[in-house]
């Protein structure tokens, strides 16, 4: 494919907030927190409507390389195109330089809230390890069942903006219990770390003290509802995520 039509291609999907599809021989450098490089060979390039932009070779699930919320644009170089992503806070780039592209495709692909994700009581952890990014965008994970002195952590993760975050789960309603587990956790890792920690609370529902408590402390919620079965054989379903806190007066006047 000529990398001037590449170009133009890739232009009119990122006009139209389309889904990118870019495959082809590139190298690919990465300047932020640290600095790395891909050396030249085969990929596929994936950009979407919510300015994400992440790079794929044919082995793993998970991205070699990606940036979320950033700008997105695409040149013409000496006998290269280059597609850059950029952003200013924290300062980070990712640059794929392409010496020829196999193909551009744009789908147009509706955004939509409507989550259906199915696994035992055993895999929900996993599905959410598998992409964090249904809680928060930019949140990728770092570890699972993290050990503490008194407990162990769910799922410690990173923010878009450089801050560990720490994500408790609750099968059933989270009580006060359940928000001063995740503070202590929070705190735990603030002290092994060094560093700014966030704290975000996943349950069906939070009981009023245990809400007064969260607001207090400056953590998170985030309504998670799923269905559990008794079997082995058969799935647990996450049915629906809210990811927009509710406030100590909306959820007293929810309850009434």
């Amino acid at each position: 494919m000529e990398l001037e039509k590449a170009k133009e291609e890739i232009e009119r999907g990122l006009i139209n907030k389309s889904m990118i599809v870019v495959v082809g021989n590139c190298f690919v450098d990465y300047l932020g927190r640290a600095t790395s490089r891909l050396p030249k060979g085969k990929r596929l390039v994936l950009i979407k409507g919510d300015n994400s932009i992440s790079i794929h070779q044919n082995r793993l699930v998970r991205p070699t390389n990606y940036m979320v919320g950033s700008r997105i644009g695409c040149f013409l170089g000496d006998g290269t195109l280059i597609i850059k992503s950029t952003k200013t806070k924290p300062a980070e780039s990712l640059t794929a330089t392409f010496f020829d592209v196999h193909g551009v495709h744009n789908y147009e692909i509706e955004a939509t809230n409507d989550l259906r994700l199915s696994g035992s009581e055993r895999d929900l952890n996993e599905i959410l390890m598998g992409d964090l990014t249904m809680i928060e965008p930019g949140l990728k994970p770092l570890n699972q069942q993290q050990h503490f002195r008194k407990g162990i952590a769910d799922i410690i993760a990173e923010d878009k903006d450089g801050n560990l975050v720490v994500i408790e789960l609750k099968r059933r309603e989270a009580d006060f219990a359940s928000v001063t587990q995740l503070q202590r956790y929070m705190r735990e890792v603030e002290r092994l770390k060094n560093i700014k920690t966030r704290g975000i609370l996943l349950a069906p529902s939070i009981r009023k003290n245990a809400l007064e408590l969260l607001e207090q402390s400056g953590l998170e919620f985030a309504k998670l509802d799923f269905e559990l079965t008794p079997s082995e054989n058969q799935k647990a379903k996450i049915t629906g995520l809210q990811t927009k806190q509710q406030t100590l007066h909306e959820h007293i006047r929810r309850a009434k």
